[in-house]
């Protein structure tokens, strides 16, 4: 057996029917040029006869109940795995549009997870209209997060598109870093000794953590100096109870032409996909006569994987920024944004790697607690929402001959929180996922349409006039599949 990891087991310990903690990928394909009827039936044939499932697929709870996975998480083998329970195939009616696809996806990732099996489920969708498919995958959040996702799945594709008879996901072994020890290694005396590694690094890491804690209650009092602390945001429209239905919505850009509002305006990438998320959340919230006197805040999680680990797992830490959405101004707007994630990342930087994991937990010990507690959605988020950016491949991809023509991120909310932003990078475009709750969001596919029209006007406001005529002269990307969805669901 393997025990999980205190971050990984507590997205275990906060699941329940309102907030299953799985996350998701949606991928659009176009059938490859003279594509048989039966290519999708014999593809899904393929898949289900793979004879061998690699880790994490093949995992699941060593105990199941609830007792099990609180107390004692860990995962043991399944030996008789049944993949045509976790391998589906379903169709739209034809022709399948955006809005069937999206009412398809959103039921599918409102449904959770069989804790007696290994926690994973791919959908086949075929039925999409001009000649595509989809292929939905979710797992669940304690065995993976998202940049290992991505990771896991880009391995699986090829920029081959005559490469056929192609392995499914659940086969792709990752790849283990050099000198790391595999599974089996585990042996008593080397869990005393990983024990005493570890209380060894508590302890020295135990100065730096208070260190970082102190400096944080130090911004609640002193908010000039510019770090968005835990518990600073207010209570909105979107940090009440959920329910489980979900709705899903996206949005899809040319990555160059938030690289070059980035590049003008002296920010980051990131600073730019926060400025349209506060954006267009000011004005969701300006509508519906809801918007608080002080800003919102999102909790951005921070890739702390090493480039060369292909493992699964959770290797994230988070850090905090203000949304500036008390600004009406937006160019001011952008640049309290800016300001607040330079100060969070300098917080985040001055803290060794090793104590990242250590710090993590510090920092949302207080949701997990909110969560476990039934707090969460009844007090003060410890941030109001999530937006995070995953780095995806940069070049065409296929699978069986099949184009990936989009890749969308379909994540996770819970009580407190009922909206997840979720932006992946794919071949020049970046992709928005927005997750939200059915009932406490009913009009979310809002927020999808006006963070477009927030890049449209952040152009007009800082690009030169050239840069204006040719922006406006180049064509626009076609909306991906899962765009109009938004609108319909």
């Amino acid at each position: 057996m393997k025990r999980l990891g205190t971050l990984d087991a507590s997205w275990l310990a906060v699941e329940s029917e309102d907030t299953p903690m799985h996350v998701g990928n949606l991928q659009i394909f176009s059938l490859p040029e003279g594509a048989p009827e039966t290519f999708l039936r014999d593809m899904v044939t393929r898949m289900k006869e793979t004879g061998d499932v690699a880790p994490p697929w093949g995992y699941k709870l060593a105990w199941s109940g609830l007792l099990g996975r609180v107390l004692a998480p860990a995962w043991k083998v399944d030996k008789k795995i049944d993949l045509d329970y976790h391998v589906r195939h379903s169709a739209l009616p034809r022709p399948g549009g955006e809005r069937e696809l999206g009412i398809l996806v959103s039921r599918l990732h409102s449904n959770p997870l069989d804790f007696s099996r290994p926690l994973w489920e791919c959908h086949v969708i075929e039925g999409l209209e001009n000649n595509r498919f989809a292929l939905y995958t979710k797992m669940h959040h304690s065995m993976i997060d998202g940049i290992s996702g991505m990771r896991l799945m880009q391995r699986v594709l090829t920029t081959d598109p005559d490469k056929r008879d192609m392995p499914p996901p659940w086969s792709v072994r990752p790849e283990r870093r050099r000198g790391s020890k595999s599974d089996s290694e585990a042996s008593v005396p080397g869990a005393v000794s990983q024990a005493m590694e570890a209380l060894k690094l508590q302890a020295d890491m135990a100065p730096r953590l208070w260190q970082a804690g102190n400096r944080l209650v130090h911004s609640v009092r002193h908010p000039e100096d510019g770090l968005t602390a835990p518990f600073t945001g207010p209570v909105s429209k979107i940090n009440h109870r959920v329910t489980g239905q979900r709705r899903f919505a996206t949005q899809h850009y040319q990555l160059d032409r938030i690289k070059e509002l980035a590049h003008i305006s002296g920010g980051s990438l990131n600073d730019i996909v926060l400025y349209l998320c506060g954006t267009a959340l000011r004005r969701f919230l300006v509508e519906q006569d809801e918007l608080p006197d002080i800003p919102l805040t999102a909790g951005i999680p921070v890739n702390i994987r090493p480039s060369d680990d292909q493992g699964t797992g959770t290797q994230i830490s988070f850090m905090i920024a203000s949304l500036a959405t008390d600004e009406a101004d937006p160019l001011t707007r952008l640049q309290n944004i800016k300001t607040s994630t330079r100060r969070a990342k300098e917080h985040l930087q001055k803290l060794p790697k090793s104590a990242l994991t250590q710090y993590t937990m510090l920092l949302m010990s207080p949701y997990i607690l909110q969560l476990m507690s039934g707090l969460g959605g009844r007090m003060r988020p410890v941030f109001n929402v999530t937006i995070s950016n995953v780095p995806g491949p940069q070049r065409t991809l296929y699978y069986e001959g099949a184009k990936l023509e989009a890749m969308y991120p379909v994540s996770l909310i819970a009580h407190g929180g009922a909206l997840n932003i979720t932006c992946l990078s794919y071949d020049g475009s970046l992709n928005f996922g927005y997750t939200g709750c059915r009932d406490t969001l009913p009009s979310m596919q809002r927020l999808a349409v006006y963070t477009g029209e927030a890049l449209d006007e952040l152009e007009s406001l800082i690009l030169p006039p050239k840069a204006k005529s040719e922006a406006a002269a180049k064509p626009r990307a076609p909306r991906k599949p899962a765009t109009k969805k938004s609108k319909a669901d």
